[in-house]
C-alpha cells in the first residue's frame, strides 16, 4: 500500500487541493436566474475596488439600455433599486444619476462599510493601477482613512443618499420587483442591483473557546492591544496586515496558518511582516482557546500553549448565501429540488440513449430499420451520396454520432461567441472539424461511399488496405438489403474511429478475436509515440482539449458548467479511478495477448466475457461488470454525460478515463506549464472556480511557481478569466527559462500587448 500511496502521491495528490468558495451563479454581465437582477462588486468573484465600481457602472449602463426611454418617472416602481451602499452600489446610484434614471440605495448599515471596518491607516491597493474603471467613481488615497474621506466627498458631492433598512429578500411578481423588509410594504423596482459584498457571517475556527469575549474578527485600532499578547490566525492580507499593525502598535504578536507558505498575502505584506517582529508559525492550528492563552498544533511537533490575551480570527467570511436563496438566485454547487429532478431525467435519458446504441436493453424501444427500409427501397443505388445515407440509417451509432456531433456544433458555436479569444476560437473549431469529419463524415459517409463504388474490392492497394482496417462482415455476393449487418454496411467502417480516439480510449480495434495487426501498429503509435510526444511538449491538453470526442462535449456543451467541478483533497481521491481502468485495461490486454497465443484456452474463450459480457456469443448473467459495460457506457457514457449539469463535462475525463490516466504518467515528463507573475495575483480564486479538473490553479499563482499538474487539459479557461493577466500558457525550457506561448488565451495580456505596440 505504501508504494500504491507514494505513486499517487508523485502522480497528482502531492500537489494542492484547495476549495471554491460558495457564491451566487452570476453571468458574465452580472445577470442572474431571476430577470431584472443583476450581481456587481466582489460576489462576482472579483475583489478589487476598481472592479467594484466597474460592474457596478456597467450594470446601470446595461439597464439603462433595456429600459429605453421609460425612465425617470416620477412615480411607480423605480427603475433601479441599488442593494448595498459600498463602492459598487455607489458607483451604480452615480451612474444611474448621470443617466437620468430614478433610483433608490438600500443600506443595512453605513455606506462603505468594508472599508470603514478595516484597521486604522490600513494601506490600500487600488490595483490595477492603469485600470480606469468606467463610471464617475474614483480612486487615488492609498490608506484607508484618506480613501474613506474620499469617497464620501464624492457620494456627498454628488447628492447620494440611502435608506436605512435591511432587504431581506427580492421577488419577481409579474412585471415588476418586490425588494422585502421588516419594516412594512415591500418596495417597488424595474430593475434590481444587488451590491452588498461578502457581507456574510465571518468564518469559525471550530475550536472550543471560539466564543470568549477576547476574541474578534476584525481590528480596528491596533494601539488598544499595545504590550499585550495576542494571536491571528489566517494567512491572507487582512491576517498579515493586522499582525504587522500590532507590531507596529508594540504588541507581542504570534500569527499562526495552517498552511505551508503565505501564498495568499501580497509581496508588499509579506515582506512588511519578516521585519516586524512577528512569530510566524506556518503549518499550525489552534485547537482551543482558553482565558489567556491558546493551543497550537504544528504538524510536525506537540502541541504548544501560546499568551493570548486577544485573539484574531481572520479567516475570511461567507458570502450572504441566504439572501440569494431566498431570492430564487441558485448558489454554485448547490442542487434545488427542481434540479435533483432534472439530474434524475438526464440520468434516465442517458442510461437509455447509451443502452440504446450500444445493444442493451433499451435497443428495442427504437428501431430505425422501419424508417431506413422504407427510404432505401425509394433508392435502389447505393453507390450514390444518398443511396450511401439510406444504408448508414439502418446503423443506430449513426443517429447517435450525428446528434453528438451536432451538440458540439451549436455549443460550439456558442462558446465561441461567449469567449471571444483567438485561443477559443482555434482550439473549437478544431475540436469541431475533428468530431465533424473523421469520427462521422468519414465512417459513416465517405468511407462506405468508396465502398459501394468499388475503392475495396477489385483487388490491389484499394482491397488490400480495405481488408487490413475494415474487415468484410460478408462478401459483396452474400450482401443483400434484407440482410443487414452491425452497422448496416458489409464492412467495419467503423473501425476508423480509431484513427482519432487512441487506445485505450478506444479498446475495440486492438481486443479483437485474432491480431488486426494495421490496427495494432496504428494504436502503438499513437498512445506510445504520438501523444507521448504531444505531451511532452504541449501536455495533456494537447489531446484532452483539441482532439479528443469527449474534451469536445465538455468543451462546448459543458463550457458554461464548469464551476460546479468540486474541489479539494476528497475529490482529487476520486481520480484514481482513471488509474483502476488503465490498469485493467493492461490486464485485458495481458489476456488478449495470451489468448492469441493460446487459441481456444481459457484465455481466449474467456476474454469475451470481460469485455463485453458474453461467453461463445451468448450474454452471460454478469454482463453489467464487463469493461464495455461498466467502463465505456456506465462511466464514459451514462455518469460522463448526465453528471455534466451537476458536477460540469469532466467528470469522465477527470476521474475515469483510462488514456487520460496514461497521460497523467506522461505529463509528469511534460515541459508545458502554465506560469504566473506573482506579484499581480490577487487571490480571487477565480481561476480554480473555472477549472473543470479541479485544479488549484489559485494556489500556483499565489507562490508564483509554474502550475504542473498533469489533470490540466489546456482549455484556456483559467488563464482567459483571470481578471489581471496572471496566467499564460508555457514551456520550460532545458535551462529552465520559461518560452510562453499562446498569448492570445488571456484578455488582459492581449491587451497589454497591443498597449505596447503603440
Amino acid at each position: 500500500m505504501s508504494r500504491v500511496r507514494n505513486y499517487l502521491n508523485w502522480l497528482h495528490l502531492q500537489w494542492p487541493a484547495g476549495k471554491v468558495d460558495k457564491l451566487p451563479e452570476v453571468n458574465a454581465d452580472g445577470t442572474t436566474a431571476v430577470p431584472g437582477v443583476r450581481v456587481v462588486g466582489d460576489l462576482t468573484g472579483v475583489p478589487l475596488l476598481k472592479f467594484s465600481a466597474d460592474s457596478g457602472a456597467k450594470a446601470v449602463e446595461a439597464i439603462a439600455a433595456e429600459l429605453g426611454n421609460d425612465i425617470g418617472a416620477e412615480s411607480g416602481p423605480v427603475d433601479v433599486a441599488i442593494i448595498g451602499a459600498g463602492v459598487a452600489g455607489i458607483a451604480a446610484a452615480l451612474e444611474a444619476k448621470k443617466r437620468g434614471l430614478r433610483f433608490a440605495v438600500f443600506e443595512a448599515t453605513a455606506a462603505f462599510t468594508t472599508i470603514t471596518n478595516f484597521p486604522k491607516a490600513k494601506p490600500i491597493y487600488t490595483y490595477p493601477t492603469d485600470m480606469v474603471p468606467a463610471g464617475d467613481l474614483h480612486f487615488r488615497a492609498d490608506v484607508k482613512e484618506d480613501l474613506l474621506a474620499e469617497l464620501e466627498q464624492q457620494r456627498s458631492a454628488a447628492g447620494i443618499e440611502y435608506k436605512r433598512v435591511r432587504i431581506e429578500r427580492v421577488e419577481r411578481r409579474g412585471g415588476e420587483l418586490r425588494l422585502h423588509h421588516a419594516g412594512g410594504e415591500p418596495f417597488l423596482a424595474k430593475r434590481v442591483i444587488v451590491a452588498i459584498g461578502r457581507s456574510g457571517n465571518h468564518r469559525k475556527l471550530g475550536v472550543p473557546g471560539e466564543d470568549r469575549e477576547h476574541v474578534f474578527n476584525r481590528l480596528h485600532d491596533p494601539a488598544e492591544f499595545a504590550g499585550r499578547d495576542v494571536v491571528v490566525v489566517g494567512g491572507g492580507d487582512s491576517a498579515v496586515e493586522a499582525a504587522v499593525a500590532l507590531a507596529q502598535a508594540d504588541a507581542k504578536v504570534t500569527l499562526s496558518y495552517r498552511g505551508d507558505a503565505l501564498v495568499r498575502a501580497k509581496p508588499e505584506n509579506v515582506a512588511a511582516l519578516e521585519g516586524s517582529g512577528v512569530r510566524l508559525m506556518l503549518k499550525s492550528q489552534l485547537t482551543a482557546i482558553e482565558t489567556d492563552s491558546v493551543t497550537v498544533k504544528p504538524a510536525d511537533a506537540a502541541a504548544e500553549t501560546v499568551p493570548a490575551d486577544a485573539v484574531f480570527a481572520l479567516i475570511g467570511r461567507e458570502a450572504p448565501l441566504d439572501f440569494f436563496r431566498r431570492s430564487g438566485i441558485p448558489i454554485q454547487g448547490e442542487t434545488t429540488k427542481w434540479g435533483w429532478v432534472g439530474l434524475a431525467a438526464m440520468l434516465l435519458f442517458a442510461i437509455f440513449i447509451y443502452t440504446w446504441k450500444s445493444g442493451g436493453p433499451t435497443e428495442s424501444w427504437i428501431d430505425p430499420a422501419g424508417f431506413a427500409s422504407s427510404l432505401q427501397e425509394q433508392v435502389e443505388d447505393r453507390s450514390t451520396i444518398v443511396g450511401t445515407l439510406a444504408v448508414s440509417l439502418h446503423s443506430r451509432s449513426f443517429y447517435y454520432t450525428l446528434l453528438y456531433s451536432s451538440l458540439i456544433l451549436w455549443f460550439g458555436i456558442a462558446r465561441i461567441r461567449r469567449r471571444r479569444t483567438p485561443y477559443v476560437r482555434r482550439q473549437t473549431i478544431a475540436l469541431m472539424v475533428v468530431q465533424w469529419m473523421p469520427l462521422f463524415i468519414l465512417p459513416e459517409i465517405i468511407l462506405p461511399w468508396a465502398g459501394y463504388n468499388g475503392a475495396f474490392s477489385g483487388g490491389g492497394v484499394g482491397e488490400a488496405v480495405g481488408d487490413a482496417l475494415f474487415e468484410k462482415y460478408v462478401s459483396p455476393e452474400e450482401y443483400a438489403v434484407e440482410m443487414w449487418p452491425e452497422n448496416g454496411h458489409p464492412r467495419a467502417y467503423w473501425r476508423a474511429y480509431g484513427l482519432i480516439l487512441a487506445w485505450p480510449l478506444n479498446v475495440y480495434n486492438v481486443f479483437t478475436q485474432s491480431p488486426h495487426w494495421w490496427w495494432i501498429g496504428i494504436g502503438l503509435l499513437q498512445t506510445a509515440v504520438l501523444i507521448p510526444w504531444m505531451v511532452r511538449r504541449w501536455g495533456k491538453g494537447a489531446y484532452c482539449g483539441w482532439i479528443c470526442s469527449c474534451g469536445a462535449l465538455a468543451e462546448t456543451m459543458g463550457d458554461r458548467h464548469r464551476h460546479k467541478m468540486p474541489h479539494g483533497p476528497g475529490w482529487n481521491k476520486v481520480n484514481v479511478i482513471g488509474q483502476v481502468f488503465l490498469a485493467v485495461a493492461f490486464a485485458l490486454l495481458a489476456v488478449r495477448v495470451v489468448g492469441w497465443v493460446l487459441p481456444g484456452s481459457w484465455f481466449d474463450r474467456g476474454f469475451d466475457v470481460m469485455l463485453e459480457g458474453k461467453l461463445d456469443g451468448q450474454t452471460t448473467a454478469g454482463w453489467f461488470l464487463s469493461y464495455k459495460w461498466f467502463v465505456d457506457v456506465l462511466w464514459a457514457g451514462v455518469i460522463g454525460v448526465a453528471f455534466y449539469f451537476k458536477y460540469s463535462g469532466r467528470v469522465w475525463c477527470r476521474f475515469a478515463c483510462p488514456l487520460a490516466a496514461l497521460m497523467h504518467i506522461y505529463a509528469r515528463f511534460s515541459r508545458f506549464r502554465i506560469f504566473s507573475e506573482k506579484k499581480k495575483c490577487i487571490s480571487c480564486n477565480v481561476c480554480t472556480s473555472v477549472c473543470h479538473q479541479g485544479i488549484d490553479v489559485m494556489a500556483f499563482a499565489n507562490r508564483g511557481v509554474p502550475m504542473e499538474d498533469p489533470e490540466c487539459v489546456r482549455c484556456s479557461a483559467c488563464v482567459q478569466s483571470c481578471p489581471t493577466g496572471v496566467l499564460s500558457f508555457g514551456r520550460l525550457l532545458a535551462d529552465g527559462k520559461p518560452l510562453f506561448d499562446d498569448l492570445e488565451a488571456s484578455p488582459v495580456r492581449m491587451q497589454e500587448s497591443a498597449l505596447a505596440r503603440r
